[in-house]
């Protein structure tokens, strides 16, 4: 299965399209190697994906038969080795490079 759907079937990423992009930036590894969109994936792959608020790795258990998936089951094709949700610093002041000058 193309890695790209394997992320939207299991609801790791929300849509395919946004699957397909993050690959093609180069936020998503597999097995350590940036992958892309088209990469077949299987089983015992490692799956690291870094997006702007959450950063996991996963591990795929088993392939996907078919285009859809019950949420209720998505967990048994895969399990989750890491799951940080990246949120901004308190400390850090988002205003002061504003290109308007209005703070």
């Amino acid at each position: 299965m193309r890695l790209d759907k394997y992320l939207q079937v299991t609801g790791l990423i929300k849509r395919r399209t946004l699957a397909n992009e993050a690959c093609k930036l180069g936020l998503i590894l597999v097995n350590q190697v940036v992958a892309k969109p088209t990469r077949e994936i299987s089983a015992g792959d490692v799956i690291d994906i870094k997006l702007a608020k959450r950063e996991m790795t996963v591990k795929v258990l088993q392939l996907i038969q078919g285009s859809s998936l019950k949420k209720a089951i998505r967990n048994e094709y895969f399990t989750v080795l890491r799951d940080i949700e990246r949120r901004p610093e308190d400390s850090e002041d988002f205003w002061k490079d504003d290109p308007d000058g209005k703070n």
